[in-house]
């Protein structure tokens, strides 16, 4: 009986065009779950079709259910207020209003769908986060690239890039973000600030700096690093432009193909890897280049006083 469980809510979001992936991410899940966890999933979405939510939910078990919950009433009201770019839509901001939406739970997971557990996400849930509003793992990209790590502290205003997190794994304390009054500080800054590098991830970091729990990053590794040693890694994030099913040559590409290829999207997903052009692969460099451009046009804007508040 799941009341006999560990109840565990876990949260996704989604658009059918992810739907593939989230598969395979729930297909990773599934796989290193527990019977003595009860997987509460809840996938927040404004446009999945029918067809799509059927597929996803026979993964339904005796300890896994999966709820579909339509946010498009709830996002309308703001959604004008929301920035996006490229490849990033409204439901990259759903995870913000988890605290507000879901009141009956004091703890949640949210998992981007571009990810693969190699582990039990109930060890990650049972994180002790004390009275910090988040537990989550440090941006590999960040930790990577010095013109975002000077974003990160000059722009965003973090005081160690070192402590910017990312926002793709993130255990949250909803007790403690309801307390905190985070949706209306969210919102309140969203009419002061636009963040266009990271956007949500840039306000979360900003809002929640002083009450992170930083988290290893085995729970959120991404391709980015020469780091070839797997020996602990307990989730891989396919962060950005770092897609197994876009390139060839991507760092811990294997785990991803050995769950997809134990979904009814798989083939789906190949021809999604096949129909990906070489102008695709060239758009997303691209992208990358301009991204770090940005970056530094938004660090060229600001004051830099971080020689001061470190004497």
């Amino acid at each position: 009986m799941k009341e006999n469980l560990n109840t565990i809510p876990i949260f996704f979001t989604v658009d059918d065009k992810y739907v593939p992936f989230l598969a395979v991410a729930l297909q990773s899940l599934i796989e290193n779950s527990s019977e003595k966890n009860y997987y509460l999933i809840k996938i927040l979405y404004t446009s999945i079709t029918e067809e799509n939510q059927e597929k996803i939910k026979k993964y339904e078990k005796e300890n896994v259910n999966i709820e579909f919950v339509d946010l498009n009433y709830y996002i309308n009201k703001i959604k004008n207020k929301l920035y996006t770019r490229d490849y990033y839509s409204v439901t990259t901001y759903f995870r913000l209003f988890i605290p507000n939406l879901y009141p009956q739970y004091n703890k949640a997971l949210y998992l981007d769908c571009d990810i693969v557990l190699l582990a039990d996400v109930a060890e990650l849930y049972n994180i002790d986060m004390g009275e910090n509003l988040v537990a989550a793992a440090p941006d590999d990209v960040i930790q990577k690239i010095e013109v975002f790590q000077e974003y990160a502290e000059k722009v965003v205003g973090v005081a160690d890039y070192r402590n910017y997190f990312n926002a793709g794994v993130l255990l949250m304390n909803l007790d403690e973000l309801r307390k905190f009054d985070f949706q209306e500080k969210f919102l309140y800054s969203l009419e002061k600030i636009k963040f266009a590098v990271a956007q949500d991830q840039d306000y979360l970091n900003r809002l929640c700096k002083g009450r992170v729990k930083i988290i290893s990053n085995v729970w959120d590794k991404m391709p980015i690093s020469n780091d070839t040693d797997t020996n602990d890694l307990k989730l891989i994030h396919y962060n950005l432009a770092f897609k197994p099913w876009h390139f060839e040559d991507i760092l811990y590409k294997e785990y991803f193909w050995e769950y997809a290829k134990k979904t009814e999207f798989f083939d789906e997903i190949i021809k999604i890897r096949d129909n990906y052009t070489e102008e695709d692969r060239f758009n997303d460099k691209e992208g990358d280049k301009k991204l770090r451009e940005l970056a530094q046009k938004e660090c060229d804007c600001v004051g830099d006083d971080r020689k001061n508040r470190r004497t």
